[in-house]
C-alpha cells in the first residue's frame, strides 16, 4: 500500500488520509457542495492512473508567457485548473491544485522549473495537494480558518496562516477575502493579474472584449455555486474591501478559458453593484463605492 491507494472523493477530488474513508465526504456533505443522487463514491490515484484515461494538459497563457494552466482531460471531479505563475525572482508558484498527478506531469512541470510553493484558494480545490507538495518538495499554504476541511493532514508540508496577507515573492501576494469560505483567498501577481478561483467567479457574460448592455455582469459572488446560494451584500463588500487597493487589469478564474480582461477591476465593482441591487437592496454601503 502507498499514498496512491488513499481514497479520493469522486465528486470533489479530495484525497483522504486513511485507507478507510468515512461514509460520506465532509466537503461534499456541506451545504456549499453536494453528494450526487447516486450516492457517495470513491476512487484512488492508482485507479485513475492505471485506467489510462486521464492526462494533464499544461497550457501557456496566450497573453503572458509566465503563466501556465494545468488541468485534467477528461475532467476529474470539479474540473478546475491549477495555475503556475513565475515570480520576478524566477520562483514558480502553483495557485490551486488538481487531483490527478502522474510521472508525466511531474516531468513536464520540472522542465518549467518545478514548484517552489503551492497555495490553494479554498477547500473545494484541496484535492491531492499533499501528493503535489511531496513530488516537488515544496510547502503548501492554506488559510487557517479552513483547516477543518483538510482531509489529509501532513504537517511536514502544510503551513496554515491567519494573516490577511501572505507575501510569497516580490510580485506575488495572497489576500484573504472570505465570503465563499471564511478563509477564501485570491492571488495578486505583477500588479496586473488577479487569480480568483471562485472567491470571485467569472461568468460567461463577462468573457470577450466588447461593449455590454447596462446590467450585464462579468462576475458573481456565491456562497454555494452548485446549489446557487448567493453571498449576502455584507460579504460581497468584504471581498471588495479586501481587493480594492490591489492593482489589476486581468482576472483569471478557476477554469481554462474563463478570464476577464481588460478593465477587470472596474467590472468587478460594477458586477458587485448589479448583484446587490438585484437582491432588492436600494441602500447598502456596497452601492456607495466608487473607484
Amino acid at each position: 500500500m502507498s499514498s496512491s491507494d488513499l481514497p479520493v472523493c469522486v465528486t470533489c477530488g479530495a484525497q483522504f488520509g486513511t485507507l478507510t474513508p468515512p461514509t460520506t465526504c465532509p466537503i461534499c456533505d456541506d451545504p456549499r457542495q453536494y453528494v450526487p443522487a447516486t450516492g457517495q463514491s470513491w476512487t484512488t490515484l492508482r485507479k485513475l492512473r492505471e485506467s489510462d484515461q486521464y492526462k494533464n494538459e499544461i497550457m501557456q497563457d496566450p497573453e503572458d508567457p509566465d503563466l501556465y494552466s494545468i488541468f485534467t482531460v477528461p475532467q476529474i471531479a470539479i474540473g478546475q485548473r491549477a495555475m503556475l505563475v513565475k515570480s520576478k525572482e524566477g520562483k514558480n508558484i502553483l495557485w490551486d491544485c488538481i487531483t490527478f498527478i502522474d510521472d508525466d506531469t511531474i516531468e513536464r512541470v520540472r522542465t518549467l522549473g518545478g514548484i517552489s510553493a503551492i497555495v490553494i484558494s479554498h477547500p473545494h480545490f484541496y484535492s491531492s495537494h499533499v501528493e503535489w507538495a511531496q513530488a516537488f518538495n515544496c510547502p503548501v499554504y492554506l488559510a487557517a480558518p479552513d483547516k477543518e476541511w483538510v482531509m489529509r493532514l501532513e504537517p511536514s508540508v502544510q503551513h496554515f496562516f491567519d494573516d490577511k496577507y501572505l507575501k510569497l515573492a516580490v510580485d506575488v501576494e495572497v489576500v484573504k477575502v472570505g465570503g465563499h469560505f471564511p478563509g477564501s483567498l485570491v492571488l495578486a501577481w505583477k500588479d496586473t493579474h488577479l487569480l480568483v478561483a471562485d472567491s470571485i467567479a467569472v461568468v460567461f457574460s463577462g468573457l470577450g472584449d466588447r461593449e455590454r448592455l447596462p446590467g450585464t455582469t462579468s462576475f458573481t459572488f456565491m456562497w454555494s455555486y452548485p446549489n446557487m446560494i448567493p453571498l449576502d451584500p455584507d460579504s460581497i463588500l468584504g471581498i471588495w474591501n479586501a481587493i480594492k487597493d490591489l492593482e489589476f487589469d486581468r482576472v483569471h478564474s478557476g477554469w481554462w478559458g474563463r478570464d476577464v480582461m481588460p478593465g477587470a477591476k472596474k467590472r468587478v465593482l460594477e458586477s458587485a453593484n448589479i448583484i446587490v441591487r438585484a437582491m432588492g437592496y436600494t441602500q447598502h454601503a456596497m452601492l456607495d463605492v466608487v473607484l
